[in-house]
């Protein structure tokens, strides 16, 4: 019996006997690995910065009292000041805020990046009960139009103190300004603008006039944050809640938390993909490894060494790569998260600079999430291994014994036809939840059912592929196709690694494309708008551009669409306040009553009045806390539309509910006057929407092709992150290629000594990689096309009504596929050329 030191020593010779295919494997985990430690690290690291800038940012807080609901106007200025006569309590300082944008000595809007650009109230060091800003340069506002900015938006707009410059408001419009200051500040995140008004000013600007979003309050010394916050309670209505301020931090913490949990699932979810995707790669490498070491593995158990020790020893092998993988992985992750961090500030997204954190629970994660997919993908390789007999394994040289494939691919079939009849189910059941799931459930059951059809399915379609594709080659086709399926199962996992990368591209193609095929005909058939008033990136239209846009000559009709956010019977709702003929700008199919959208009516849509069993004369009650009630009458049922919300109000309802401040409209449509010319209201839009800096004017195409443009972006994101899973796949093939050419050596070598050219012998191996590739790449596109099309129907309700399979799309797919076949095929075609005749017929 070998001792198991011995058999250690073995396996640390056979790794480096091997370094090019340690290498290509221990990248394969290496990708997978780097992909879960660079989440964490990424939102680890901003989480640690978040929590550090929300602590500054309400450092001094003991107490701070809010609304309970976002449709509450805030807290009444009276109570700010009965609050203050509360025993223990030390100091009272009004927080009201609004987005606003600033314009940069350029003239045009300053971008946050997402970061928030928001006004505020400045607040002198003797009054504020948090730390001041520290002045880079100036003083603090003292009069009107005075205001300070932070240091970062000072770069980005080029504004310096003494400089004049205007804000845009939603509700309020132009406001002229001067900078009198600039602060730093540790709470400014990334891209974020930050102005701050005088107390009075701000008040007048941010609130209307009776209210302010909260209340920060100081405690004296000796008096409890819980105890402080008990007395302020007995003096709060039932719509206003007291929270110490350990809990304000706390809810601040838990919402970054929960913000960046998507952030951290979506890219843990590609990190999975490249693991999955990585298993086939690293079993065809073992599998290489054990037939180059057939003899060796066979003498070894001829001269005494058991099959455990041989299984072990293949083990230990894949724990070394594991190992090594993962801690590779760790430090790429590391690089990941600093590229993503420097990819999105390149891009402006207002994300808060900090240091780097690695935590240990992501080493040790990344470590056994690299050792465990190793050894998993290596055991049935090693328990091959030890399972061959020695004499055998030691006569037979190389060759290996393809098995039967019948009970495979019988297994196969009925785990496709399950998966599939369960997807079909989800598609066409009424519930979009237990829908969507059951499709999900039905891709990973039918991916399992076509891997294990995929060498049976491998033999008929590379066959007919290699008909194809290999007959312009001749002889030298048809000796790339007869070795492409020589070996059906290493074929088939080489290929499918492939497959799942195309599989989910193309599935996300399909849903794209319909999405866009959908908002085009939403547009097309529904919207008769002759233009469409935006507010540029998120910023809400100014309400005076609008009343402006409206006077203009060849304007019929303007129709404003409102956010109201309110209640009903308690519950927090979302709905859409008209100003204007919606019907001449909007296509509305009724299925009961109708008619303007005026005075107290409600009009709500087919599915929330089923919901609510609401119908037509039914009386609504529209409340908001601590602020007014409307008691509305239902005038009509419609039909579902993705344009517009659950249920419409008149723009006097949206006024009663909504304090003055908070006015704004997301959204304007212009009707022309019969005749118009298109360009003449064009340019004569542009011109009175221009001076506030913040508005798009657009026609019905351009709409169009911006929420395209929007719908493009999100997927080059997801096809990027996927391309991870090709760039894996593409090892896998040269993985299989390079063991081919191992397995082959002795008939490359009588191939050779019988005429065969090298470039004829390059060109076999491109061919047989060109094959693989395309045969995963089909098994790919057949499975995301079909998924795709039952995601997309299953969506229907959504409104992703139009399905529009992108053909051309998946026919450029099958082209990289080609190019990537051929690509990998060039390491492993150029070894197979370099060899030598007579010392591979010797070998063999």
């Amino acid at each position: 019996m070998f001792g198991g030191k011995a058999m250690r020593r073995v396996s640390r010779r056979s790794l480096v006997a091997h370094k090019v295919r340690l290498v290509l494997t221990v990248i394969s985990v290496v990708l997978g690995t780097a992909f879960v430690a660079g989440s964490f690290v990424f939102t680890d690291t901003l989480k640690h910065t978040f929590n550090g800038i929300f602590s500054d940012a309400d450092k001094g807080v003991d107490v701070r009292v809010d609304a309970k609901k976002d449709s509450n106007p805030g807290v009444p200025l009276t109570l700010a000041e009965r609050i203050a006569t509360v025993p223990g309590v030390r100091a009272v300082q009004l927080e009201t805020s609004a987005p606003l944008v600033l314009i940069g000595t350029n003239g045009k809007r300053v971008s946050s990046g997402g970061a928030g650009s928001e006004g505020t109230i400045w607040n002198p060091p003797g009054e504020s009960i948090k730390t001041p800003p520290t002045f880079v340069s100036g003083r603090a506002p003292s009069g009107p139009g005075d205001v300070v900015i932070n240091e970062r938006a000072a770069e980005k707009s080029k504004l310096g103190v003494g400089d004049h410059t205007k804000v845009v408001l939603p509700a309020r419009g132009v406001i002229p300004v001067t900078i009198t200051g600039i602060y730093h500040t540790k709470t400014e995140t990334g891209g974020y603008v930050g102005v701050e008004f005088t107390k009075a000013q701000g008040l007048q600007l941010f609130t209307d006039g009776t209210h302010v979003d909260a209340v920060s309050i100081a405690g004296v010394g000796g008096v409890s944050e819980k105890a402080l916050r008990d007395r302020v309670a007995t003096l709060l209505p039932a719509d206003l809640r007291a929270k110490t301020g350990d809990q304000v931090r706390k809810d601040d913490r838990d919402a970054v938390s929960q913000a960046l949990s998507f952030v951290n699932i979506f890219l843990l979810a590609f990190g999975g993909i490249a693991l999955i995707v990585g298993t086939f790669i690293i079993y065809n490498t073992f599998s290489m490894i054990i037939a180059q070491r057939v003899r060796e593995l066979a003498l070894l158990r001829a001269i005494g060494a058991g099959r455990k020790q041989v299984r072990s020893s293949v083990l230990f092998e894949a724990t070394i790569i594991g190992l090594v993988g993962g801690a590779l992985g760790v430090a790429g992750g590391v690089g990941l998260a600093v590229g993503l961090r420097s990819l999105l500030d390149a891009l402006n997204v207002g994300l808060p600079s900090g240091s780097l954190v690695v935590s240990g629970r992501t080493v040790i994660i990344a470590m056994l999430v690299g050792t465990i997919v190793t050894l998993l993908s290596a055991y049935s390789p090693a328990r091959r291994a030890s399972k061959t007999p020695p004499v055998a394994a030691m006569h037979e040289g190389l060759a290996a014994s393809p098995g039967s494939l019948r009970r495979r691919s019988v297994i196969g079939t009925v785990v496709t036809a399950l998966g599939l009849a369960g997807a079909i189910r989800g598609a066409t059941i009424d519930s979009n939840g237990s829908g969507a799931a059951l499709i999900g459930l039905g891709l990973l059951v039918t991916g399992a059912g076509v891997l294990l059809l995929a060498p049976l399915l491998s033999r008929y379609i590379i066959g007919g592929l290699g008909s194809v594709l290999a007959k312009p080659f001749g002889p030298v086709g048809r000796l790339a196709r007869t070795n492409s399926v020589r070996n059906p199962r290493r074929t088939a996992a080489t290929a499918f690694a492939l497959t799942v990368g195309l599989m989910l591209v193309s599935g996300i193609a399909v849903i794209g494309s319909s999405t866009k095929a959908s908002i085009n005909s939403l547009v097309d058939n529904n919207v008769r708008a002759d233009y469409i008033l935006q507010g540029t990136g998120e910023t809400p239209l100014p309400l005076p551009a609008i009343q402006a846009a409206a006077k203009v000559p060849g304007v019929q009709s303007m129709t404003e669409l409102h956010p109201v956010v309110t209640t009903i019977n308690g519950d927090d709702v979302d709905g859409t306040g008209v100003d204007g003929p919606l019907a001449d700008v909007a296509k509305i199919e009724y299925r009961q009553g109708g008619g303007p959208i005026t005075g107290t009516n409600l009009q709500v849509s087919q599915t929330k009045a089923k919901d609510k069993h609401w119908k037509l004369g039914d009386h609504v009650t529209l409340a908001t806390p601590g602020g007014a009630s409307v008691t509305t009458t239902i005038t009509g049922i419609y039909k579902d539309d993705s344009l517009l919300s659950d249920w419409l109000v008149s723009g006097d309802t949206y006024r009663k509910l909504t304090p003055s401040s908070r006015y704004s409209d997301f959204v304007a449509l212009v009707k022309a006057v019969p005749g118009t010319s298109p360009e003449a209201l064009r340019a004569g839009l542009q011109k009175v929407t221009d001076p506030y800096y913040t508005v798009d004017v657009k026609n019905k195409e351009e709409f169009k092709g911006q929420q395209a443009d929007q719908i493009n972006g999100l997927l080059g994101l997801l096809y990027g992150l996927l391309g991870l899973a090709i760039v894996i796949a593409i090892l896998g093939i040269i993985n299989t290629l390079a063991l081919s050419v191992v397995e082959r050596r002795r008939e490359i070598g009588m191939l050779r000594a019988v005429g065969l050219l090298r470039a004829q012998l390059r060109r076999t191996v491109y061919v047989e990689s060109l094959l693989i590739a395309v045969f995963g790449a089909v098994l790919g596109l057949a499975i995301g096309l079909t998924f795709g099309a039952l995601f997309t129907h299953r969506l229907k309700d959504q409104g992703l009504d139009v399905l529009q399979i992108p053909w051309g799309q998946a026919v450029l797919f099958l082209v990289i596929a080609a190019v990537v076949g051929v690509l990998a095929a060039l390491w492993p075609a150029a070894r197979a050329a370099r060899t030598k005749p007579l010392e591979a017929i010797a070998d063999g």
